[in-house]
Order: structure tokens, then C-alpha cells, then sequence
């Protein structure tokens, strides 16, 4: 049984909330550019709430339309605020991120929704009508407004079946606890949007599941339509074309009618396979029992189509359950949802951002795509995933240790909206809490304006890493703003190796409001990058080796003839300072860049010097009241970082390997993984005074682990595999040994780690360590030692042998003269 994002709530509750629309806590996407159902408007709040999807957020949100593109294997990193708390103790959270690709997606030009009625679009064709925006198709939403609801929970299934005796009615997949009218947002279905994994086909595909619960990870991973084919009952035409028709006539909902006498059945299509393919219809018998059915009126009048197939309409025709692939797409990363706090739409642990970065599919191709991010809530009062209207009452006498649930009752600490408590009993005073059962088992969601995914340009390698920097925020002071926020690189810390490439491109708009501060033309968006000048004080170590160019104390730019950021070209350092791209070689002439467009395409630059450049926007960087700068570090060791938290995860370089195992560590950390060669590995310890341990061959890379405390939460592995750079010969594996030091004890003290395995076949060692730091495997020089004995011992078996062979009769003479015969032999050739 699947299991949603959202949780049931009793009888009274869901009655409840019918009325509740009203949005406590919101998530919004700031980058890539969330659009919060925004399209171009010029005013602080978004004209329609129902443009594209239902975000349930505050209209203040989103960021007006802007389009940008990612090359295949690139790195994206998103980052997001929501309202209330993420991983902490109050609240149970689930954060998912997905997109989508097809070709009829896109941003549209106008802020109404797209309309069901053909008549109102142009040719009679909503679906390629470009002035209205389009996520999902009119097939995905039509196939919800045709499907029961979902019997996800006893819950579920009770109130439909109840519902339907008693008023003649049935709910389908558009009407759920959080939209109890059916409204429409576009083409978006809500059973879809409130539910995860939800168990019909949906278009979206798993990015990410972030959750406090990485117990369910499994689940999550498995149950995934990324891997885990859908099915959807597919009902004959004519019969399908009239529950549609029959529909709009009754006034949304569906009027109980008997699908094969006298077996009782409800109009929409089932959401099981036995029960699709139990369905029958017969076109001509239909029609007569429609006529005459009593009590049944709404839909009379409305004339059943003929069966397109042109088939004898006396034929009975069968529903089909058609079985869809999966998206034949990697499982989701399943991990812990970063921390955040209640009553706030701010920064993370560590004053950062919460953040993921997501690696681009190098097998999608599309111009047209869209990224999704929902937020899910739910209190601690009840089981999440086991509530049920049979169980409400009993779980609160549980939580509060009363003895039955009518005790519980009598105190008021029932779930419902606002309830009265006496928590003193005998003493009789009563207390009013502040419950909004809406609000208990929330979903919200923001979504992206549309994207592309491109190959890679010619001569750019397949295993070269790409980094995309971006611009996040809109113009405006921060309280204008908000709650988006105000301009910043994303990410506006990078680390890359040398020979990275790194891809600048930012996008804006023309019609933010108009009394939003900032400089330039009133209501626009616009960015550069240029190296920040020395700063006249210390601000302390980067913590990477190499040249440090530009702070961030300051707040003028360096001269171009100085450097430029990672070792670009002049040329390349012009560009990004002046906006020069595409057809455009001349760039701005306005110092405050007015003259171009809000977009900025930079293309690939590869990071050529080592070093930490320290860059900022010239435009927009208003000391005192906003700063808009960045810092990219050049490395030449390889590196890798990413969150990996108790469900486990990997780090892979081409010559390293990290693999934490399930539940490793107690919580979510930021690891790191470089590598050196033998030569980079000698510098970079000289650098602290120090040299490899030990002597012997080196016969793989080093490697630094971060972070460096001891993280093991149990007995669990974390592992290390790295690929052998050097022959063993026929030295014995128990020659490879591998050894350890912290960095920053400046790598004095050195163990030995207690074991590892060395695999000939795919040329690797492994060996699991508690902590970080550096590690290097040596091939110890007891080996050639071994060696030089055995030799000896050889040698000295055959001076034995000799020995015992001359001892025999006249053995020794003969050899003797025959070395005299050979000597005397020599001396006369010379």
C-alpha cells in the first residue's frame, strides 16, 4: 500500500477543514528561480494563485520569469527557505524535489490559467496554444478528474464509500483534504501534488526525498516511479467521453450509476487492476438503462458518441488496465532534510542556506523542463502513517495517559479546531488552544520557470566537471523582497579542481516593481563578476593552498591587468565584466549595464590557476545595504563534497572512492574527499612541515577525508577504495599497508590502519577508517627484503651443491685443468 506525503485526520476534522485555505507555512525555491505561479507581473504580489500550480504559499513570493539552461553532468545546486522546521524535534518534515521534460511545457505569456474549453483556445487546441502556461498535459489532468480517489488509509476509504451511499455521490482525484472544492490550477493534478509516492502515473521525476526519517528511505527509493512502473485503468471511449460530460452537467461531482447490473459500481475509473478489468459496457444496453434509470436526471439529454472504433455499438467492450514503464531513472537521493527553525524563512546551520546539489542526467535532451520542491508538515500528535478515524481518539488517550478515549473527550483534548482543555481536572479551568487542524499534515510546493538541458559543447570531456554559478534574489531592499531575497551567487562558495570548467549564467527581469531600490534602470535586474581588489587587513585563512586574489573586506575591483577569476583569458575576463555574449562582442557602454538584456550566458571557461579569487557584481554591490559577492577556490587536487547522512551514501572520484554504510553516522555531515598524487601529496605535506610516513613504494594516490573528528555513530563501515598507481610485482599482498595522519595536527602523529583489502582484479584497496584526515598506502620494504633472503638462500643451496659435487673422485682435478686449458686458450687469442 503506498503511503502519502500527507497524513487523515478523523471525521470532524476533515470536515473542518473544508473551509481552510489559509497558508501558515510556506516554501519558496530561490534557485533556480521559483516562480510561486509569478510570470512578469510589475507588483509585489502574483496576479493569479492558480496560473500554473497550487503553491499554497504567500502571494508576496516568487521571482518573475527568466529562462536558463545546464549542460549534461553539470552541477546544479538548489537552495530554499521554508517556513517551520526541517530535522528538528517539532515538527515531521519531508522535502522532495523533481522535474520535468516535455515538449509542450513552457512559461506562456499571460497569468490566466490554461482553460479546459477548447473554444477559448486558439484552433481548438489548448495544449499548443503558447499564450498560456503549460506544465502538466490535459491527458494527466483529465485521467484525475475520471479516477476515484485514492484508498490510501482506512480513512479514505470509509469517507468515499459513506459519501457515496448517503448523497449518491463519489469523489475523484481531484478533490482531497487540502482541496475539498476541486479547484483547478491548471492542468496540475491534487491527489498527485498532496501525496508521496503517489501510486498513478505522474510525469514528475525523483530528484531527491529529504526527510527526518531516513528509516523510510528504502520506501522512498523503491516505491519511486523513477523505478516502479504505474498503471491507470483505461475505460472505453464512449463510456469515458460521458462520465467527462456527465460530470460538468451534475456540477463536478459524480452521480452513482451501476456499471454491470446488478453488481453496484461508481462512476470513476478504479485505481486497481482486478477491478479496471471486472468493468464492461455495452453502448446500446447503456443507453437504454439511461433512459429509465430511476432517480438519475442531472445527466440526461447529453448524447453518448457513437464507439469511435466503429465497431457494432451492440458489442460489449471491456476496460483495459494499461501498465506504464517507469521513468528508467536512478533511484532518489534519500538523505536527512537540512536543518531549519520554526517561524522562519532564513538560513540553515551555519548561517548557509539549506541547499542540495543535484548532478544533471547526461541522458536528457530537452529545451523545455521544469523543476518542482514540496514541503510537507505534520505535527507529532498522531502516527503518521498509521491514523485512522478508527485510531484518532485512541492515540490521544495514548499521548496523555488517560484511560479511554471518552476520558480524554471529557478533558477536551480531542483533535479538532480550537478545542477547549482542562488540564487540571478537579479545578475546572478551562484553556483555548490555538489548533488549526489545516494546518496539521501540510503540503506546499513551489515550482521553477522553464529550463533546458543541453550536450555538452564539442571538446568539452564527458568526466569533466562542470560547475553551473548563478544569480539568485530580485531587486529591492530586503524587506521589499521578501520573502524572496536579494541578490547573491549561488553558490557563492565553490571549490573546483583545476581543469574544472565553470559556467556563469544569470537570468532577471524588466518589470519588478518599480519603487524597488537598487541602481539602475527602475524595476531591472542586472549582473556582472569582476575580481575583488586586496583588502588592507588580514580576514584570515581560506584554509586552501595556493594565492588568495581579492577579499571580501573590500568593495573595488582589482585591475584587469593584474588576474582575472580562475585564470580566465582577458578576453574571458572582459566578458563577464562587460556582459559581452553571444552575437554581442561589444558588451556595455553603460556603467550601470542598463544597455543589456537581464540574461547573461558566459559558456563553459575552464579554471586554469590555482588560487581563491574573491569576485563581486559592480552594479548591485551597495555597501550598507546589500553586498552581492562570491569566492571561487582553484584547486589542483581532485575533490568532491556532499551531505551523506544516516541512510548512508558515496563520494567518487576517478582514483577514490567513499562509501558510508547505513547508519555510520548519527546525523548528517559534510563530507569531503581529495586526491593527490605521489609528488602533490609530498608538497602538500612539506608544506606543513612534515613528509610521508614511512618508507617503501607508494602505490596509490593519497587521499584527505573530511571532516576530520571521529563520526562513527556505531560499528558500521565507512570505507575508503582507492586504485593502485603502481605495480605490486609478486610482492605478497600483506606488503600493502596503509597508514594515517590528522592535517590539522599537522600531520606528526601517524597509525596504521587496522586492516584493508587489496583486490588484483579491479586494482583497488579498501580500507575503513572512524575518522578523517590523510591517508597513503605504502608497499612496506619488508618486501624486498623478503626478497634479497631468498635470494641468499638460493644462492647458498647451490654453493652446497658444488661443494658436495667436487667432493667426488677426480671431479675437482678435471674441472681445474680444464679452466687451465681455457685460460691459456684466451691468453693466445689476445
Amino acid at each position: 500500500m503506498m503511503t502519502p506525503i500527507v497524513i487523515s485526520f478523523s471525521v470532524h476534522v476533515l470536515l473542518l477543514v473544508l473551509e481552510a485555505r489559509h497558508a501558515d507555512a510556506d516554501v519558496y525555491l530561490h534557485m533556480p528561480r521559483g516562480s510561486n505561479n509569478r510570470l512578469n507581473e510589475a507588483t509585489r504580489n502574483r496576479n493569479n494563485a492558480k496560473r500554473l500550480f497550487d503553491s499554497q504559499n504567500n502571494n508576496r513570493g516568487g521571482y518573475n520569469v527568466g529562462t536558463s539552461y545546464y549542460y549534461q553532468g553539470s552541477t546544479v545546486n538548489f537552495q530554499w527557505t521554508n517556513q517551520h522546521s526541517c530535522s528538528d524535534k517539532n515538527t515531521d518534515c519531508q522535502v522532495i524535489i523533481q522535474y520535468m521534460c516535455h515538449d509542450l511545457l513552457r512559461d506562456g505569456s499571460t497569468t490566466i490559467p490554461i482553460p479546459l474549453n477548447p473554444s477559448q483556445c486558439a484552433s481548438y487546441d489548448c495544449t499548443k496554444d503558447l499564450r498560456y502556461g503549460m506544465h502538466e498535459d490535459l491527458v494527466h489532468h483529465l485521467n484525475c478528474r475520471s479516477t476515484e480517489r485514492g484508498n490510501v488509509y482506512a480513512a479514505d476509504k470509509l469517507y468515499n464509500a459513506r459519501t457515496a451511499t448517503q448523497s449518491g455521490r463519489y469523489y475523484t482525484a481531484d478533490y482531497t483534504r487540502q482541496n475539498p472544492r476541486a479547484t483547478r490550477y491548471a492542468y496540475e493534478c491534487p491527489e498527485e501534488r498532496d501525496y508521496y509516492p503517489y501510486w498513478n502515473p505522474s510525469p514528475w521525476k525523483d530528484i531527491a526525498v529529504l526527510t527526518n526519517d531516513v528509516s523510510r528511505c528504502e520506501y522512498y527509493r523503491a516505491e519511486s516511479q523513477n523505478v516502479k512502473k504505474r498503471g491507470y485503468c483505461n475505460l472505453p471511449f464512449p463510456l469515458y467521453y460521458f462520465l467527462r460530460q456527465c460530470r460538468e452537467r451534475a456540477g463536478g461531482l459524480f452521480t452513482r450509476y451501476l456499471w454491470r447490473q446488478p453488481t453496484p459500481r461508481f462512476f470513476p475509473a478504479p485505481t486497481d487492476k482486478a477491478t479496471c478489468e471486472s468493468i464492461t459496457y455495452n453502448h446500446t444496453y447503456f443507453r437504454q438503462w439511461l433512459a429509465t434509470v430511476k432517480g438519475y436526471t442531472r445527466c440526461h439529454g447529453i448524447n453518448i458518441p457513437n464507439d469511435p472504433t466503429k465497431v457494432n455499438n451492440t458489442i460489449t467492450l471491456s476496460a483495459r488496465w494499461i501498465e506504464l514503464l517507469s521513468h528508467n531513472a536512478p533511484p532518489p537521493v534519500c538523505r536527512e532534510a537540512p536543518w531549519s527553525r520554526d517561524n522562519h524563512l532564513g538560513n540553515g546551520v551555519g548561517g548557509h542556506p539549506n541547499s542540495f546539489n543535484w548532478t544533471v542526467p547526461s541522458d536528457v535532451q530537452s529545451e523545455f523542463c521544469a523543476f518542482r520542491i514540496r514541503y510537507n508538515i505534520s505535527s507529532n500528535e498522531f502516527d503518521r502513517w498509521g491514523v485512522s478515524r478508527a485510531n484518532d481518539s485512541t492515540n490521544m488517550k495514548l499521548n496523555f495517559g488517560f484511560s479511554s478515549p471518552e476520558a480524554a473527550a471529557t478533558r477536551g483534548f480531542v483533535f479538532k479546531q480550537n478545542p477547549v482543555v482542562d488540564v487540571f481536572g478537579s479545578a475546572n479551568i478551562p484553556l483555548r488552544l490555538a489548533v488549526n487542524t489545516a494546518q496539521f499534515g501540510r503540503t506546499f510546493q513551489d515550482r521553477s520557470h522553464s529550463f533546458a538541458i543541453r550536450t555538452r559543447p564539442a571538446g568539452v570531456p564527458a568526466n569533466a566537471r562542470i560547475h553551473n554559478i548563478q544569480v539568485q534574489g530580485k531587486r529591492g531592499n530586503i524587506v521589499q523582497v521578501y520573502p524572496g531575497v536579494e541578490y547573491d551567487f549561488v553558490p557563492n562558495r565553490l571549490t573546483a579542481s583545476q581543469d574544472d570548467y565553470i559556467h556563469f549564467q544569470w537570468t532577471g527581469s524588466n518589470s519588478n516593481p518599480a519603487n524597488n531600490a537598487g541602481q539602475g534602470q527602475r524595476g531591472s535586474d542586472r549582473h556582472n563578476a569582476i575580481l575583488l581588489s586586496k583588502s588592507l587587513y588580514e580576514e584570515g585563512s581560506s584554509n586552501v593552498s595556493g594565492y588568495v586574489y581579492g577579499k571580501f573586506g573590500s568593495s573595488y575591483p582589482e585591475l584587469l591587468t593584474d588576474q582575472a577569476i580562475a585564470g580566465f583569458t582577458r578576453d574571458q575576463a572582459e566578458a563577464l565584466a562587460v556582459l559581452q555574449h553571444g552575437g554581442n562582442k561589444r558588451g556595455s557602454i553603460d556603467p550601470e549595464l542598463d544597455d543589456m538584456s537581464p540574461y547573461y550566458d558566459h559558456g563553459l571557461a575552464k579554471a586554469n590557476t590555482l588560487g581563491v579569487y574573491h569576485y563581486m557584481c559592480t552594479r548591485n554591490n551597495n555597501f550598507s545595504n546589500r553586498s552581492q559577492k562570491g569566492r571561487l577556490a582553484v584547486v589542483l587536487q581532485a575533490t568532491a563534497t556532499d551531505v551523506i547522512g544516516r541512510f548512508g551514501g558515496t563520494l567518487a572520484l576517478q582514483s577514490a572512492v567513499l562509501s558510508v554504510s547505513a547508519n555510520a553516522v548519527s546525523t548528517a555531515l559534510v563530507f569531503t574527499i581529495s586526491t593527490y598524487t605521489d609528488v602533490q601529496c609530498q608538497k602538500f605535506l612539506e608544506g606543513m612541515g612534515s613528509a610521508i610516513y614511512g618508507t617503501g613504494l607508494t602505490v596509490t594516490d593519497c587521499v584527505v577525508i573530511e571532516p576530520e573528528g571521529n563520526f562513527l555513530a556505531t560499528g558500521d563501515e565507512v570505507s575508503v577504495t582507492l586504485n593502485l598507481t603502481a605495480s605490486l610485482g609478486s610482492s605478497p599482498l600483506s606488503s600493502v599497508k596503509v597508514f594515517g595522519t590528522l592535517v590539522s595536527d599537522g600531520a606528526r602523529a601517524w597509525t596504521q590502519t587496522s586492516d584493508n583489502t587489496v583486490d588484483t582484479s579491479t586494482r583497488t584497496v579498501t580500507f575503513n577508517i572512524a575518522h578523517g584526515g590523510l591517508y597513503v598506502t605504502k608497499q612496506s620494504s619488508s618486501a624486498p627484503l623478503a626478497s634479497l633472503i631468498m635470494t641468499l638462500v638460493v644462492v647458498a643451496f647451490l654453493m652446497v651443491a658444488v661443494a658436495v659435487y667436487m667432493s667426488r673422485g677426480d671431479r675437482f682435478n678435471k674441472v681445474r685443468r680444464g679452466l687451465s686449458y681455457a685460460i691459456l686458450s684466451f691468453r693466445s687469442e689476445v
